[in-house]
């Protein structure tokens, strides 16, 4: 089936602030499942497009396109290794960030620049056994971070505190939906079994 997802902000979870649709052939999901192609609109909580999200059907090393009016704007590349997750992410044609997650039941996926700093932050959150082991559905806590005036961070989730994640500096918006589409990319590549 075709992937959607319902983007929420911790801080006010009554409301969604977006939607990710994805748009595929239902022949393509059936014959090649996670490696099949697809876009992906993301909307605004009003339905208005903000970007939309273009993955190739892949054999080995997975990417995915990130679109601004029909513009690429940034790209996240899979690089193949035999048991970590190594991913590259690209604004425009330059490098901004790197995940180099170390593979099999580590579910968190760290943005880090050049100097390994960390830039924002994906994790894959455990909803239950039977859960996670009778349904299709996931849930992923992406984290930007925020430098405030004072050098401190503060984050909330659902009211409740969160330990503060520190990055190295706070990233463009351009940036931030590079990572979202690196969530997408993440779900597909690892968690979605794509069951008819």
């Amino acid at each position: 089936q075709q992937n959607r997802y319902v983007i929420m902000d911790p801080r006010q979870p009554q409301a969604a602030v977006g939607y990710l649709l994805e748009e595929s052939s239902f022949i393509m999901r059936q014959l090649l499942r996670t490696r099949r192609p697809f876009i992906a609109n993301v909307l605004d909580a009003y339905g208005n497009q903000v970007f939309q999200v273009r993955r190739p059907a892949w054999l080995i090393n997975s990417t995915i396109f990130v679109e601004v009016d029909g513009i690429l704007v940034g790209e996240v590349h899979r690089r193949w290794h035999v048991w970590r997750r190594i991913y590259d992410l690209y604004l425009g044609k330059t490098q901004f960030g790197r995940v180099e997650n170390p593979g099999f039941w580590n579910w968190t996926f760290t943005v880090c620049d050049e100097n390994g700093d960390t830039l924002a932050v994906v994790d894959r959150s455990w909803r239950g056994f039977g859960y996670e082991f009778f349904t299709d559905a996931g849930q992923y806590v992406v984290r930007f971070g925020e430098v405030l005036a004072d050098g401190t961070n503060r984050a909330g989730v659902a009211g409740q505190y969160v330990e503060p994640l520190s990055v190295s500096r706070s990233l463009t918006l351009t940036e931030r939906a590079i990572v979202l589409a690196l969530a997408v990319s993440l779900d597909n590549d690892y968690f979605s079994r794509h069951s008819g």
